[in-house]
């Protein structure tokens, strides 16, 4: 009886018989990288190609923000240093020789006492937006339900969808002799009051203004606070303004000098509110560089040594923050 022939099962698990012998790995394409082809700097791995990769992707990345900041920021910035080593300059005029004479102008008594009214106002402006802001944005960031907190945020940063052109006018309106505060006083027989063209409107009007800035670094810098600790000390049996000023406090520092700083520079340089609300009797830095500009006196070299002096108060501010605003309550750095 013959043998029935034996039969090979070919299938993804067993390997095709290959009657040639035993089976060779597959003799690879030539794709340029073998020999006899020139190889790249970036497949020798040469530091020319890496090089160069490296300064490429920052020039891309950077190159569009860096020209609009070289075009209108720093040659303007020449352009007002410049003018202010020009004494007496005035536009249509052939310049002068160069020299210190506006500087030497800016230490008249008249123009020290407005720059010591500018960084009063600017330094009650941010004092209070700190005494005021703290408390909100804390209720809002450790006291307030989590689903009513943008909410409250959001509810409390409209002011800023407005112009401040605006909410100046408002202000007119409400402080004015015959506004809606001199009314309700007037209703309660209470005395009016005469702020507007004062001090006080000034403080009222910048506080109102940059109140949402100070609110919003704080509560970024407050929701971060680590509970733990809080509870620790409760736990411990530390008093709540034990606890305030011992965990609070130090762990919030850093949002205190960033709102700080900003609040600071936004109200050094406010032209808005002095201007409406303060009257001709509060002149600061940001009206006397307009004078200069664009006043009557147009006395340009003077305006500028102005600008600069604003300059130079803010680049201080900012290296002030740099240098200690990131530190935490031990003096190290976070």
């Amino acid at each position: 009886m013959p043998q029935p022939k034996p039969t090979t099962n070919i299938g993804p698990s067993s390997p095709v018989p290959n009657s040639s012998g035993p089976s060779s790995p597959p003799t690879p394409l030539p794709t340029g990288s073998g020999p006899g082809f020139p190889r790249s700097r970036r497949s020798l791995g040469l530091p020319g190609w890496n090089t160069g990769k490296r300064l490429i992707q920052p020039l891309i990345l950077l190159g569009p923000a860096g020209l609009w900041l070289v075009v209108l920021l720093l040659l303007p910035t020449l352009l007002l240093l410049e003018l202010s080593l020009i004494p007496g300059f005035r536009l249509g005029q052939p310049p002068g020789a160069y020299g210190l004479g506006n500087y030497v102008t800016l230490l008249d008594p008249l123009y020290l006492t407005v720059m010591g009214r500018s960084l009063t106002y600017a330094l009650g402006t941010t004092a209070l937006c700190l005494v005021l802001g703290f408390p909100v944005a804390y209720w809002i960031a450790i006291l307030a339900p989590q689903r009513w907190r943008s909410l409250l945020l959001l509810g409390f940063i409209l002011p800023l969808w407005t112009s401040s052109l605006l909410r100046a006018y408002a202000w007119i309106t409400i402080l004015r002799p015959s506004g809606v505060l001199n009314s309700i006083l007037a209703g309660l027989h209470l005395p009016g009051q005469a702020w507007l063209n004062n001090t006080p409107a000034i403080f009222i009007g910048m506080t109102y203004s940059f109140l949402p800035y100070m609110v919003l670094i704080l509560y970024a810098s407050l929701e971060k606070l680590d509970r733990r600790m809080l509870e620790a000390a409760a736990d411990l049996g530390a008093q709540p303004h034990q606890t305030f000023w011992k965990v609070t406090l130090p762990q919030s520092l850093p949002g205190i000098a960033a709102g700080s700083l900003l609040v600071f520079i936004s109200a050094l340089g406010d032209f808005v509110v002095p201007d409406l609300l303060g009257g001709s009797s509060s002149m600061t830095l940001s009206r006397l560089v307009y004078q200069q500009f664009l006043g009557a006196t147009r006395n340009w070299g003077l305006g500028s040594s102005l600008s600069l002096l604003l300059i130079g108060a803010v680049g201080l501010a900012i290296a002030l923050l740099l240098k200690w605003g990131n530190r935490d309550s031990d003096g190290s750095l976070l």
